[in-house]
């Protein structure tokens, strides 16, 4: 049997200072979609555009399909922490192109979820705004700290997080979870008579 390979990440978090009110400023033609529930279907399709082959679905597979994004979109809103000032969509006139949306944990900790940037906006610094403005929608709604996870081979991601303030609490090793095929092979396998 193959031993499980694992992907490292961090658990980051950072204080909420100063944010209260902030409303990060966009490239020129772009504009925020705040919360609403109706636009649960928009931030599930343009979840999977973001994560499209990017590493981070072999993690959460669920990122791979349009229909994991939107059961992953109703597990969230669904949630008791769920953070509707901390929820948020970039889009210009032709394309809703960013997403994150936000989580209070047990301990009034905010949590990001999900922040992504689709391939083709990314470099105008969409990621730096929906970040900024979910961390103000945490500071909004009384939280004092903010935390994520982030796979630690992305470099992006983890420039990024560390402008913010970001810094590295925890390392976490991650198993990959066996595919379907994978896991019918593996099953096959294990029925099969013995080689002799």
């Amino acid at each position: 049997m193959t031993p499980p390979s694992y992907i490292k990440r961090f658990r980051m978090e950072a204080a909420l200072r100063g944010l209260d009110g902030c409303v990060p400023a966009l490239p020129p033609g772009f504009f925020w979609l705040a919360w609403r529930p109706d636009l649960l279907e928009v931030h599930a399709q343009v979840k999977v555009r973001c994560f499209a082959g990017e590493p981070d679905t072999v993690l959460f597979p669920t990122l791979a399909s349009l229909d994991g994004c939107r059961a992953l979109m109703r597990l969230i809103a669904a949630r008791p922490g769920f953070c509707p000032g901390a929820t948020w969509l970039v889009a210009r006139h032709d394309a809703v192109v960013g997403t994150v949306q936000g989580l209070a944990d047990e301990s009034r900790c905010g949590a990001i979820q999900n922040l992504g940037v689709v391939a083709g906006f990314r470099g105008l610094g969409l990621g730096d705004a929906l970040l900024t403005r979910a961390l103000a929608g945490f500071a909004a709604a009384g939280m004092r700290r903010a935390m994520l996870e982030v796979t630690a081979a992305n470099d992006a991601a983890m420039r990024l997080y560390r402008r913010a303030g970001f810094r590295g609490v925890q390392t976490l090793y991650k198993p990959v979870p066996v595919t379907e095929p994978a896991a019918a092979e593996l099953a096959a396998a294990q029925d099969a008579p013995p080689h002799r």
